[in-house]
């Protein structure tokens, strides 16, 4: 959309008027006005255009591939004003990649089957991207406190006592069974007392 000289005057002084809010005189309303409308026209008629144009490039494309040079001169000129191509002229370019031409026009059909590819792939994802619901961050999780008497980090940050280990010598010898469990020695028998002697020997032992 292009604006004339008296058009951008107009536009600069609506814009001016915008951040520094003032009175207008009537003879501004009424320009303004009149750029408002020359807009609503301007985008009405470019409604129109790009409808004229997609319509004779279906026109084009359904009379492929004897209208070849028509149908990719006026693809080209839809993808300049932001026309996403779909399954339709996909279709028909690779068709035409696929037909017997000259080097020239197989790498222009070529060169514009990779455009059109890429804009719809770049469509495409713009679309789920749109879909996808937004991440929600995950809730920071709460910090568990300890109880009176309970383990805390300082607890834990604190090395655990290691057992202590039996010192050992190596000049000391490993005992051997005997040495643990000893024999025990045989008690000799008791003999019973025998009857006492008689006084006669009794008598003689005492004296002698």
């Amino acid at each position: 959309m292009a604006f004339s000289a008296d058009e951008l005057r107009v536009l600069r002084r609506a814009l001016a008027a915008a951040l520094q809010p003032t009175t207008p005189t009537p003879e501004d309303v009424q320009e303004c006005l009149r750029l408002a409308e020359a807009v609503d026209e301007a985008s009405r008629e470019g409604g129109r255009l790009r409808t004229f144009l997609l319509a004779e490039l279906a026109r084009y494309r359904a009379a492929l591939p004897g209208s070849a040079a028509g149908y990719l001169e006026r693809l080209r000129g839809a993808l300049d004003t932001g026309y996403v191509p779909g399954p339709d002229d996909l279709a028909a370019l690779r068709h035409l990649r696929d037909e017997p031409c000259g080097a020239v026009e197989a790498r222009r059909r070529a060169g514009m089957l990779r455009r059109c590819e890429h804009v719809a792939e770049l469509d495409v994802r713009a679309r789920l991207a749109a879909r996808l619901p937004a991440r929600i961050p995950a809730p920071a999780r709460p910090r568990l406190l300890a109880l009176p008497g309970g383990r805390n980090d300082a607890d834990e940050r604190k090395p655990r006592p290691q057992p202590a280990k039996p010192e050992s010598d190596p000049k000391r010898k490993v005992p051997t069974p005997a040495e643990i469990w000893p024999k025990r020695r045989r008690e000799a028998p008791q003999v019973p007392p025998g009857p006492p002697p008689p006084p006669e020997e009794q008598h003689e032992r005492a004296t002698g």
